[in-house]
């Protein structure tokens, strides 16, 4: 016969409550469709510098130098740079403080941010711009300026466009 006892550990093992290293990241770290298998060369090429923009997200397919899932998605800078990982620096909100985190992830973990691209385009047409009001004396206007709102339009009815009256069908029950 067996005990009370017994049963109530089998129904503990049944019942999983882990929080483990990489618990809850099935789908987090899972690559995506028709993208397995080992990664490309050009992962391997690409040059990072002290001081660029990159983006950690986790490469389920390498699991040396992976960062905790904590990490996926986010993006910092380059305080470092070694032969197979670099050194990323970012901001961590822990209760009300924000933490300065350093952490090192591999290559294939790591990807360089498009956050400046869009910074960098209005810089350089804000250069352009400042030299031709050098040249021509005319000032534009250098700031982002939000969406005005759309002009007004004029609705003629015609034959062609002639309103029409729309009312539902009266319900028939099916029975």
């Amino acid at each position: 016969t067996q005990s009370t006892w017994g049963n109530t550990l089998e129904r503990w093992a049944e019942m999983v409550n882990s929080f483990g290293y990489r618990s809850g990241t099935r789908h987090l770290f899972s690559r995506g469709f028709r993208r397995h298998g080992i990664e490309h060369l050009s992962t391997y090429l690409v040059n990072f510098k002290v001081g660029d923009y990159v983006d950690i997200v986790g490469n389920g397919a390498v699991h040396k130098g992976m960062p905790h899932k904590f990490y996926h998605g986010r993006t910092g800078s380059v305080f470092n740079v070694t032969k197979r990982s670099v050194g990323v620096e970012m901001n961590k909100r822990v209760g009300i403080r924000v933490i300065k985190k350093r952490i090192h992830v591999r290559i294939e973990h790591v990807r360089k941010s498009r956050c400046r691209e869009d910074f960098l385009r209005r810089v350089k047409a804000n250069d352009v711009a400042h030299k031709e009001h050098k040249k021509t004396g005319v000032k534009k206007v250098l700031k982002r300026l939000p969406g005005a709102p759309q002009s007004s339009k004029v609705v003629t009815i015609t034959k062609s466009n002639a309103p029409i009256q729309i009312s539902p069908l009266k319900y028939e029950p099916m029975y």
